[in-house]
C-alpha cells in the first residue's frame, strides 16, 4: 500500500514539475471536449496552485486553467511544498469534478487530506488574465 501510494506521489510529483508545453503544442491525443463542457487528460495536467483553502486552479498544457471548488477547506493547500494526487482509474480524462480523486499531503509521507471536488470549470483566457500572477499555476 505505501509503495502504490509512493508510486502515485511520484507521478503526481512529476506532472506537476513538467516543464512547459510549447504554444500551440497539441497532445499525442485529447479527450473529445462538447460545447456544455471542457475535458483533459489527467497526463496534461502540469501544475496547480491555491489561491486560498478551498480553491485549486490547475494548470493543463495549451495554457489551459481549470478552476475546482472543494467541498471543504485544508490548510495544506496553503503549504508550498504540499503534493496534490489526484488517483485515476479508467478513463483518464478529467471532465467533470466527479473524475478528480483528490488528495492533498504535506512532503515525504506527512499528513495527508483526501478532498472531495465541487466543480470543475474551464476558464476562459481573460478569467485567466483575472488572476493574480501568484496564484496562476507554474509556468503561466
Amino acid at each position: 500500500m505505501r509503495r502504490a501510494f509512493s508510486a502515485t506521489l511520484l507521478a503526481a510529483a512529476t506532472i506537476a514539475t513538467a516543464g512547459p508545453v510549447p504554444a500551440g503544442a497539441a497532445s499525442s491525443h485529447g479527450p473529445a471536449q462538447g460545447a456544455d463542457r471542457a475535458c483533459f487528460f489527467i497526463h496534461d495536467w502540469e501544475g496547480w496552485k491555491a489561491p486560498n483553502d478551498h480553491t485549486l486552479y490547475l494548470g493543463v498544457v495549451r495554457h489551459q486553467v481549470y478552476e475546482v471548488q472543494l467541498s471543504g477547506s485544508s490548510a495544506l493547500l496553503q503549504d508550498p511544498d504540499a503534493h496534490l494526487v489526484s488517483r485515476t482509474y479508467a478513463p483518464t480524462s478529467v471532465c467533470s469534478a466527479l473524475d478528480l480523486q483528490l488528495t492533498v499531503s504535506e512532503p515525504f509521507g506527512g499528513v495527508s487530506e483526501g478532498l472531495i471536488a465541487t466543480s470543475l470549470v474551464k476558464l476562459t483566457p481573460e478569467q485567466i488574465k483575472a488572476i493574480p500572477p501568484k496564484y496562476l499555476p507554474p509556468n503561466w
